[in-house]
């Protein structure tokens, strides 16, 4: 081997070797937002839309998936449906199973009381989630398949993640 070719050679291992000892950078999760304050969220669930409002002004809308029972309001804990009524934003988790997700205050006193009166609980734990493992392997196959979430991209749930503030209403339509 010639001394050019070996030195080409040497040259090309250790550009080699560098692109392997460099760990994947991994695109963060969490995101900034700098637009206007967002005061609310409307959920329509049978057009599967969501809109974020600032005032009156529609600030970003995206498809959604609902629970695995769309039609009807929520009442029974495990019933598969997605609420309707007025909530608010009341807590954030970043470690969800579903990338990150953000809690919606289901359920109120009326859910409860509702509940109660037919023996039962109302259920909880809806939030607004990305797909996570198991909707990635749902989604689009099954349009709906949560056990009451609202659900968007990973993508998109790491933006309204960022927008929502403790405290946002959340209005949900049928």
């Amino acid at each position: 081997m010639s001394k050019t070719t070996r030195r080409a050679f040497t040259i090309s291992m250790l550009a080699v070797l560098a692109a392997c000892g460099r760990p994947q950078e991994e695109k963060p999760k969490f995101v900034r937002y700098f637009g206007p304050p967002v005061t609310q969220v409307q959920i329509n669930k049978g057009q599967r839309r969501m809109h974020l409002f600032s005032g009156s002004t529609v600030v970003k809308s995206y498809d959604i998936s609902l629970g695995n029972v769309p039609v009807g309001h929520k009442q029974f804990e495990g019933d598969g449906k997605t609420p309707e009524g007025v909530y608010f934003v009341d807590r954030f988790n970043p470690r969800s199973a579903y990338h990150l997700s953000v809690g919606v205050s289901y359920p109120n006193a009326q859910d409860r009381a509702f509940a109660e009166a037919h023996g039962r609980r109302p259920g909880g734990d809806i939030f607004i989630h990305g797909r996570g493992p198991d909707g990635n392997n749902l989604f689009p196959r099954q349009r709906d398949w949560t056990a009451g979430c609202i659900a968007v991209s990973d993508e998109e749930i790491e933006e309204i993640y960022a927008i929502l503030r403790p405290g946002t209403q959340v209005v949900i339509y049928p």
